[in-house]
């Protein structure tokens, strides 16, 4: 069973949004907070808003115990592109690409470990 949470239009580039996801992915949800909480980066405020939803989401809507939760996927897409005009010499104008992102968390109950056969 699994739980999902989309946020979408982040204004925040891709690049570095991938920077914060990277440290939480396959990570305990209790740690993975604790690593955002700590991390020195403008994007861990969007990633533990969309990881705090992906746990709620699991407890209200499938009922899951969230101390049994792990993050599952994290991956952060392109989102829209805002395009914005610079002006420059001889009446030219540079295009500025304002990016966003779209971050996706997914979390999932731990497995109970299997009994092997050769237990006796």
């Amino acid at each position: 069973m699994e739980a999902k949470a989309i946020a979408n239009t982040v204004r925040i580039t891709p690049r570095k949004a991938r920077l914060v996801v990277d440290l939480i992915r396959n990570k305990d949800t209790n740690e993975a907070k604790a690593i955002l909480k700590f991390t020195n980066k403008l994007a861990c405020e969007a990633v533990i808003k969309v990881l705090n939803s992906a746990i709620a989401n699991a407890e209200h809507n499938y009922n899951m115990d969230v101390n049994n939760l792990y993050v599952k996927e994290a991956y952060v897409t392109d989102g829209i592109r805002m395009k914005r005009m610079l002006p420059r010499a001889k009446g030219r104008g540079d295009v500025i690409l304002k990016r966003s992102c779209n971050i996706t968390v997914v979390v999932a109950e731990k497995e109970a470990p299997k009994a092997s056969a050769k237990e006796e």
